[in-house]
């Protein structure tokens, strides 16, 4: 069985075609998801709405508990890491994790973010040793088949590579980036773009990432059928 972690990031709560200024990256993982669980319906998903509840941001007492040994940390330490454990934990568990991450001035949402400094975690995720020969970190969830799906949504268009303002998408690489350390390489994404223009542009990308997203999920869930059969 293989577990799918859903994560919607948006400040907007609906989804764009149903609901009066709703959230074309709430709609393109809702679209995922679904099709996924028609393809496999016996599979786990999870779903974090960050967007909504967004994570705590890392405070000095978070940092001192999370660097602190398990063994040595207090009742308030344990309390101050108790959210983070809980999305490490979901993490740890999916074998997908399907983020929807829209554009904010050209990042990813405050939420979002604060999500990925909770899931960064010593010990749980990453391994760090001073006395390592070498590089003194590594990560903790490499080899274990996970895949990320970044999809978002931006305002402009061109951000795609060689596009007029690629240099300008900092959504997908402060997702990649920071889950790679962490292990996590498999990196797929999909993207809508002219949100801002309103016009026959917008509906023709949306119409498109529809149809990426659910040939993605038919990609993906192929190639995991595949890779099930050449380890049996």
């Amino acid at each position: 069985m293989t577990t799918v972690l859903q994560i919607d990031a948006s400040a907007r709560s609906g989804r764009s075609g149903e609901a009066a200024h709703g959230s074309h990256t709430r709609r393109l993982t809702h679209r995922f998801v679904q099709h996924w669980r028609a393809l496999r319906p016996d599979d786990e998903v999870l779903y974090r709405d960050v967007g909504v509840r967004p994570p705590r941001p890392v405070t000095g007492d978070w940092i001192h508990a999370a660097f602190t040994a398990p063994e040595a940390r207090e009742p308030w330490m344990r309390a101050a890491l108790a959210e983070s454990d809980a999305l490490v934990a979901e993490l740890k568990t999916a074998d997908v994790i399907v983020i929807g991450a829209p554009m904010y001035n050209f990042g990813p949402p405050a939420q979002l973010k604060a999500w990925i400094d909770n899931v960064a975690r010593v010990g749980l995720t990453f391994g760090f040793d001073r006395s390592r020969e070498g590089e003194p970190y590594w990560p903790l969830l490499a080899g274990q088949g996970k895949t990320l799906v970044v999809l978002t949504a931006r305002g402009d268009h061109g951000y795609d590579a060689g596009g007029r303002i690629a240099d300008l998408e900092l959504v997908t690489p402060s997702l990649a980036k920071p889950l790679a350390y962490l292990g996590i390489t498999d990196l797929r994404t999909v993207a809508v773009e002219y949100d801002e223009f309103a016009d026959e542009r917008l509906a023709a990308s949306l119409c498109e990432a529809e149809a990426s997203v659910s040939a993605l999920a038919e990609t993906m869930v192929r190639e995991r059928s595949e890779e099930r059969a050449r380890v049996a």
